[in-house]
């Protein structure tokens, strides 16, 4: 149910309405009127099939992405922060969760006193320089010395009556439980990038591969039309197209080198190395494996990390605000202490010595200014604002879902088409080589199906790639964990789950 501002002045001054304001920590109804209903399968694929579960990173078959995995996840530095940021937030719960409890304090004190026993044959004493001329000196010491231990105990408690305390505390490890989902997403996040690293630097070694390949076939062509135009059978204009067409295919390979070493940098910044560029990739991008079906939407709702740590964080708002309207209730504490004091260690033991006293009490709040309730709207404003929160996480999530599911039918269709145009263009440069040997052909268009035939190439190994990242981030969308069961289990013994 939602508080308007009549209800929340009226808490002031009614605890039966304040508790039956505070019967649910985040408003159902608010959650349902901005959520929209989520359907029984992605609109992108209307095939409902169960998500992919396990080791996902081991269907790529690709021993090497795992190893820079495990690296990864050993050595990143953003995991490390997640981890940091999971152990404030279990240390801040049990802070929390300590005012559920009493508070012992303990105190010990010692004293020695000297008291004169003669003052006049003291102070005789002092005026005469020590005993030189009137008291002996020895009245000087004739002093009584008191010893003094005491030993106390306080124990003070604020009953919780209204629950107040176990919400603030329920609040706080709910952000202890956010906190772990956020390390999970981390550890999805790290493996996900680094997968995507990986393939990103497959191709560009095979990009580079085949710009070498290309200023190979431009040499190629520069010595034939220069023995052509020795025997009189090309033009210079011939000579001077090639050459031109082979500076193309050089400053092309500078750049696809160039984007080879960033790709390389890239990947062992993720993997907490130097960025010295000497990763070598694989000599090809791995085999897709056949996907069975993305799951419900629905499902994403408890297998995405961030999913799970919005929603966490929305119900610990829920419960800070409840928490503080219950502030504006009556505190009920209760407060003892006792002690005990004598010239000997062995009297503070003595139970006769011992004094004590009990004090309970009830403490109502009646003028602040205005600070109690400012702070429970303030709490309840937050409250919503995690809740919108969740619901924009939520939104996010699917469009994300959706647009992976849709793209691996577009990029296969588009691939499939791309193979088709690269294996017909490296038939018809094959075709213009032969007739322009033969003088049948134009250097224009060998330089033509060449120049096609590059490009075809070039855009099916992107599209390649875009595929193999894709289902990366498929996997990420629909909330995989690219982890083994037996990593999930040393991560929950590494973080106390």
């Amino acid at each position: 149910m939602k508080l308007g501002k009549g209800q929340l002045q009226g808490c002031a001054v009614s605890v039966g309405a304040l508790l039956a304001a505070s019967c649910a920590s985040v408003d159902q109804e608010l959650i349902s009127a901005t959520l929209p209903d989520t359907p029984s399968a992605w609109t992108a694929d209307a095939t409902v099939g169960d998500a992919p579960v396990g080791d996902w990173v081991a269907a790529f078959d690709d021993v090497a992405l795992t190893d820079l995995i495990k690296e990864a996840l050993a050595n990143n530095n953003d995991l490390r922060i997640a981890a940091a940021n999971l152990d404030q937030a279990r240390a801040g719960a049990r802070i929390t969760r300590a005012d559920l409890l009493p508070t012992i304090n303990a105190t010990f004190n010692s004293s020695r006193n000297a008291i004169v026993i003669d003052p006049t044959s003291a102070a005789q004493a002092g005026a005469t320089g020590g005993g030189t001329g009137g008291a002996p000196a020895a009245d000087v010491d004739k002093r009584l010395w008191i010893n003094n231990f005491s030993l106390g105990g306080q124990l003070q408690w604020e009953i919780d009556v209204w629950g107040r305390l176990l919400d603030e505390t329920r609040a706080s490890y709910g952000d202890a439980r956010a906190a772990f989902a956020d390390l999970a997403g981390a550890e999805l996040s790290i493996a996900a990038r680094t997968a995507q690293a990986w393939f990103a630097l497959i191709e560009a070694r095979q990009q580079r591969e085949l710009a070498e390949r290309d200023v190979a076939a431009r040499e190629s062509n520069l010595r034939v039309t220069d023995r052509r135009y020795e025997r009189g059978v090309a033009s210079s204009l011939d000579v001077r197209l090639s050459r031109s067409a082979l500076g193309s295919s050089q400053a092309s390979l500078a750049l696809r080198r160039q984007l080879e070493l960033e790709a390389a940098r890239s990947l062992e910044v993720l993997l907490g190395r130097y960025p010295a560029a000497e990763l070598e990739a694989a000599a090809s991008l791995p085999v897709l494996p056949q996907l069975n079906g993305a799951g419900a939407p629905g499902d994403i709702l408890v297998r995405r990390p961030d999913l799970i740590a919005a929603e966490t964080r929305m119900d610990a708002a829920g419960l800070r605000a409840r928490a503080a309207r219950k502030q504006l209730l009556p505190q009920f504490s209760l407060s003892t202490s006792a002690n005990t004091s004598g010239p000997t260690i062995s009297d503070l033991i003595d139970a006769r010595r011992l004094a004590g006293n009990l004090v309970g009490g009830v403490f109502q709040p009646l003028f602040q200014g205005g600070r109690l309730l400012a702070n429970s709207k303030r709490a309840r404003a937050a409250a919503e604002s995690a809740v919108f929160n969740y619901v924009q996480t939520v939104l996010i999530a699917y469009q994300e879902a959706e647009n992976a599911i849709a793209a691996e039918t577009y990029l296969a269709a588009q691939e499939e088409a791309l193979r088709l145009a690269f294996e017909e263009a490296a038939a018809a440069e094959t075709l213009t080589e032969r007739r322009y040997s033969s003088g049948a052909a134009t250097i224009f268009n060998l330089l033509d199906a060449q120049t096609r035939r590059i490009s075809a190439e070039s855009q099916y190994i992107q599209a390649q790639q875009q595929r193999v990242s894709n289902r990366v981030q498929l996997y990420l969308a629909i909330g995989g964990d690219f982890l083994t069961a037996d990593r999930l289990a040393a991560i929950a013994v590494e973080t106390g789950e």
